[in-house]
């Protein structure tokens, strides 16, 4: 008889690792306890446009190419995406538009043409991002970082012996300050951070080789949106004999003799070999695993930014806009210092504006568009997020309209807004944080938690909260690295 699993969660990690167990011959069961699966990566319809609910930037597909691989399944019948010609389309207040193009060789000249860089320097810097993302791959993205095994390896001495060039002393923004003279080069690379969580002028200048995946390796859309993403895997676990049961909410992960051996839902227990958490670390401590203590770092590790997100319907088309578009806040260091010091929303925020229907046709009606448009926020430590989103929608229409030249909001016909607050509702992230937690400390890579629990045998957790981090690729290593812990 084979080894039984039970998953808690079915966000992207959660759903690709049950592909993995599945794959080596595991009885895979996933619990949800929402009514259908994909957590961040979910879908929802706001009249008779469609939206993701969350992330949109797809990069690495081989990471999902992969699951297919290892379950000898055809992707074509599954799951189809496409590369994007502009990866972001970025606007700045004193009128200048850059295209960041999928296509390194393009993006290097539209970058000297647009900035007058020197092309060595600008090579120079876009290499050692490069550099740094082959040096830590292995270790920090594909590995436990808390096994002992993960350092003597050949990729962990080459990481230790190229330390100096991973400029982890000093902070993103001080390398790409020290990189480019131009203010709004240094604000559009220094944006990677967020891509993390956060802030630029903390976190390590090893961040800068986050920018590699988009600018080296591009930018794609899935056909049907982002949550096809979720789809395509949810499909391939159905049909290699996964069970999920949604609207179940577990309520216990039941141990004996420090061994996880089950999990309690509203009326059941289930019984397994082996238990994985896919749900905010933290929150499995606190209401799964009352009795045991939450590690000591859990309680004192500072939680990544959050984001205010608006949906809107809007009944026009903007030939302007690309896919991805940013429209860069004015004073780059003072946005930031509100997100991550005072804890609020400055008043000139950077705004991310994401159609999918430019991609995705079926998303919006003939001459509509479905925005996405999403904020970087403090994460939930009680603010009045009402005030907040009223005044920050009020600031976002008036840069939105002198940047567009259009009064956007005689367009939007229909709307949701998501705080903090509701975030956190909707996904188990514990004060609707989007990482877990931040990356704005040296050790921060080291602190997350591990994929395995080092006082409750075969317990194991998965996704965002824990190594290696959030966002789409992160999420898939997780699973991956927790497949391989499970032997």
């Amino acid at each position: 008889m084979s080894k039984k699993v039970i998953i808690i969660g079915s966000g992207i990690a959660g759903l690709a690792l049950s592909v993995r167990l599945r794959v080596k011959g595991y009885d895979v069961h996933v619990f949800e306890k929402n009514e259908s699966y994909g957590g961040k990566l979910s879908e929802f319809k706001l009249g008779e446009y469609r939206y993701d609910f969350g992330p949109k930037l797809f990069t690495m597909p081989e990471l999902i190419i992969d699951l297919f691989k290892i379950s000898n399944r055809n992707i074509d019948h599954y799951f189809k995406y496409k590369k994007i010609e502009v990866g972001c389309k970025y606007f700045w207040n004193d009128g200048k538009v850059f295209n960041a193009f999928s296509d390194k060789k393009k993006l290097i000249r539209e970058i000297e043409s647009e900035f007058n860089i020197d092309s060595k320097r600008l090579n120079n810097y876009l290499k050692k991002s490069r550099i740094k993302f082959a040096l830590t791959k292995t270790i920090f993205l594909e590995k436990s970082l808390h096994k002992l095994s993960t350092y003597f390896s050949l990729s962990a001495l080459k990481g230790v012996l190229n330390f100096s060039r991973l400029d982890i002393s000093k902070s993103l923004n001080q390398l790409n300050e020290e990189a480019f003279d131009d203010k709004r080069l240094v604000q559009l690379f220094n944006r990677f951070a967020t891509y993390n969580g956060s802030n630029p002028y903390v976190t390590s200048g090893i961040m800068s080789m986050i920018q590699h995946l988009e600018h080296d390796l591009g930018v794609f859309m899935p056909s049907n949106g982002l949550s096809d993403i979720s789809k395509s895997i949810y499909n391939l676990a159905k049909d290699l004999g996964v069970e999920f049961s949604f609207n179940s909410s577990i309520k216990k992960i039941i141990t004996h003799k420090n061994k996880a051996i089950g999990v309690e839902g509203n009326r059941h227990k289930y019984l397994a070999d082996i238990i994985v958490s896919n749900m905010d670390v933290s929150l499995t401590y606190s209401k799964l695993l009352k009795g045991f203590k939450k590690p000591r770092y859990l309680n004192n590790y500072e939680p990544s930014s959050s984001a205010i997100v608006f949906y809107w319907n809007i009944n026009r088309t903007f030939k302007e806009l690309e896919l991805h578009n940013v429209i860069f806040s004015e004073n780059n260091s003072k946005e930031f210092d509100y997100i991550f010091n005072k804890k609020l929303v400055y008043e000139d925020p950077t705004i991310y504006i994401c159609p999918t229907s430019k991609v995705v046709k079926n998303d919006a009606p003939k001459g509509s568009e479905n925005w996405f448009i999403l904020i970087n926020s403090p994460y939930d430590s009680g603010q009045n997020w009402d005030e907040i989103k009223n005044s920050l929608k009020q600031n976002i229409v008036k840069k939105i309209n002198h940047t567009l030249n259009i009064s956007i909001e005689n367009h939007i016909e229909m709307e949701e807004i998501f705080t903090p607050k509701d975030i956190e509702i909707k996904t188990l992230s514990l004060y609707g944080s989007l990482y877990g937690s931040s990356s704005n400390s040296l050790m921060s890579a080291f602190v997350r938690h591990p994929n395995f629990s080092k006082k409750i045998k075969n317990l194991y957790f998965c996704g965002g909260s824990v190594h290696p981090g959030g966002g789409i690729p992160l999420c898939l290593n997780s699973a991956k690295i927790v497949s391989d812990l499970i032997k």
